[in-house]
C-alpha cells in the first residue's frame, strides 16, 4: 500500500533569507488575487472559470507587463503552484465537496502565507539539520525533531504565529495492512462528552477554546484599545495569534492522541455524518425576524467548533486505513431516539440530554451510549448493503441484526 504522510518542522532561516521568503510570499499572494479577480470577471460575463493550463498562460502575460514585471524575479514554480491550488479550490466549490465555499482573496497578514517546492529530489536536498532550497534560499537550518520516513516529494514553507514553519510530504509503500483482531464500535459524539463509545466507555472533551476564553477576551480587548498599526498593535495583534495557536495546538493534540487510541484497537468504527455547518449556524436573524436565544445559541455554537468533529473523523479514517481497518460514516438521525431493544422511535425516549427511556418498552441507559449503539448498527447494516457478509467483514466484527441489540 502507498501511503503518504506529512512531517512539519520549525523552519530557522536567517534574516536575509526571511527577506527572500517574505517577497516570493508576496508574489505567490500576487498571483493567487490576480487570477482569483481575473476568474471572478469571466464569471459575471457568463463565462466558464478556467482549469490551469489557461490559467498559467496568464501568468506568462503579467510578466511581460511593465506594471507586473516584478514577477520575473520570483521562482516560477511557486507560482505554479498557487495557480493550481487555485484550480482546485474551484473545483471543490463547483464539486460542492464538504460544503466548499468559492475562493476568496487572500490579505497580507490575514492569510497564511506559504510557497510549495515540488520536484524535490531535483531542486532541492536534505542533509542532517539542513535543507537546501531554490529561489536563491540556500541552506536553512530547521528543528529535526524527528525522522522523515519515505521519498520526500514536495516541501511547503508557511509563516504562521511569527514563525517560519516547512513541510515535508514524503511517500513510502508498506506491506497490506492485516485487519486488527479487534471488535466494533459505534461512536456518538457530542458536547458533554466528545466520544461515547458503543461498549460503554467514553472520551471527556479537551475544550481547548472554553478553557482559555478567559485569557483570549483579556488580550483581544487589550488590542480593540490600540491605535490600529501602530507598534503596540502589532505587539497586541501577535499576542492574539499566540494564543489563537496555542488552542489550535492543543486540539489538534488532542484529537491525534484519541483518533490513535481508537484505530489501535477497532477494526472498524462507525460515526455519523454531522452537519457541522448547520448545527452551528447562527440564530441572530435580520431585523424583521430577529432570532431568539441568541446568546445561548452563540456559545452552543462556539463549543460545537470547539471540538473539531471533522478533523476528529478525517484522522481517524486514514489511520483506520493504514492499519487494516474501515470507517463507516452513517446518518445521524434519530440515533439517540431509537430503542436498540425494540426499535421504537420516539422523541419522548430522551426526556434529558443525558437519560434515555423508552416509552414502549422500558429499556433504559445514558442516551449517548444508546446512541452510540444505534450508530454501531447502522454501520453494520451499511456494510452488509455495500455487498459484505460475515466473512468478508474485518475480522472481531460483530455483526448485528435489524433491531437486536449491539453490545
Amino acid at each position: 500500500m502507498l501511503i503518504q504522510q506529512g512531517f512539519k518542522y520549525r523552519l530557522e532561516p536567517d534574516a536575509e533569507q526571511r527577506a527572500r521568503l517574505r517577497v516570493l510570499c508576496g508574489h505567490a499572494r500576487f498571483v493567487w488575487n490576480q487570477a482569483l479577480a481575473e476568474c471572478n470577471r469571466l464569471r459575471a460575463a457568463g463565462e466558464r472559470v478556467p482549469r490551469y493550463n489557461p490559467m498559467s498562460k496568464w501568468l506568462t502575460a503579467w510578466k511581460r507587463v511593465p506594471e507586473t514585471a516584478f514577477l520575473t524575479e520570483a521562482y516560477t514554480d511557486n507560482l505554479q503552484q498557487k495557480l493550481m491550488d487555485l484550480d482546485a479550490a474551484w473545483q471543490r466549490y463547483f464539486g460542492r465537496i464538504n460544503g466548499a465555499e468559492p475562493p476568496r482573496f487572500k490579505k497580507k497578514g490575514r492569510s497564511r502565507d506559504n510557497i510549495r517546492f515540488v520536484n524535490f529530489g531535483k531542486y532541492c536536498a536534505l542533509e542532517g539539520r539542513f535543507v537546501k532550497l531554490p529561489a536563491k534560499l540556500g541552506w536553512i537550518k530547521f528543528r529535526r525533531s524527528r525522522k522523515i520516513q519515505g521519498r520526500i516529494k514536495n516541501c511547503t514553507v508557511s509563516f504562521e504565529s511569527g514563525h517560519w514553519w516547512i513541510s515535508f510530504l514524503a511517500e513510502r509503500t508498506v506491506k497490506d495492512p492485516v485487519s486488527p483482531e479487534a471488535p466494533s464500535v459505534g461512536i456518538d459524539a457530542g458536547i458533554a462528552r466528545f466520544a461515547t463509545l458503543s461498549d460503554g466507555s467514553h472520551v471527556e472533551p479537551r475544550n481547548s477554546l472554553t478553557r482559555t476564553l478567559s485569557r483570549l477576551v483579556k488580550r483581544q480587548r487589550a488590542l480593540s484599545r490600540k491605535r490600529k498599526g501602530s507598534n503596540n498593535w502589532k505587539k497586541a495583534k501577535a499576542k492574539v495569534t499566540r494564543l489563537h495557536t496555542h488552542i489550535a495546538n492543543c486540539r489538534r493534540d488532542f484529537l491525534h492522541k484519541t483518533s490513535t487510541h481508537i484505530s489501535k484497537n477497532h477494526a472498524m468504527v462507525a460515526i455519523e455524518d454531522l452537519e457541522v455547518r448547520n448545527m452551528s449556524a447562527s440564530a441572530r436573524g435580520d431585523a424583521e425576524h430577529p432570532g431568539r436565544n441568541v446568546r445561548a445559541k452563540a456559545g452552543l455554537n462556539r463549543s460545537i467548533l470547539d471540538q473539531g468533529w471533522y478533523e476528529f473523523r478525517r484522522q481517524l479514517e486514514y489511520k483506520l486505513r493504514w492499519r487494516g481497518g474501515q470507517l463507516v460514516v452513517v446518518p445521524p438521525h434519530y440515533t439517540s431516539q431509537t430503542c436498540p431493544e425494540c426499535g421504537h422511535v420516539d422523541a419522548g425516549n430522551r426526556p434529558s440530554q443525558a437519560v434515555f427511556c423508552c416509552l414502549n418498552c422500558g429499556h433504559e441507559g445514558h442516551a449517548d451510549e444508546i446512541g452510540a449503539m444505534n450508530i454501531l448498527a447502522r454501520g453494520m447494516e451499511k456494510w452488509r448493503a455495500e455487498g459484505q457478509d460475515t466473512a468478508g467483514a474485518p475480522a472481531g466484527c460483530l455483526m448485528a441484526q435489524p433491531g437486536s441489540p449491539v453490545k
